[in-house]
């Protein structure tokens, strides 16, 4: 989303960083699971389990 456009165009995510990759933080683990369904990178989805593991560890 973020890619190639200067910061004056760029529109204000919160969930997205400066550079365009999502953040994971905020989501709760019914988004977390959706999200891992849907992507397709390798190094994504590893992302995503980390981020769920964090959550359930907090939750616990």
């Amino acid at each position: 989303m973020a890619v190639g456009q200067n910061q004056k165009n760029r529109k204000n995510d919160p969930m997205v960083t400066k550079t365009g990759k999502t953040r994971l933080g905020p989501l709760n683990t019914a988004q977390l699971t959706k999200l891992m369904e849907a992507s397709t990178k390798p190094k994504e989805k590893g992302k995503i389990l980390r981020a769920m593991n964090k959550l359930t560890i907090v939750a616990v």
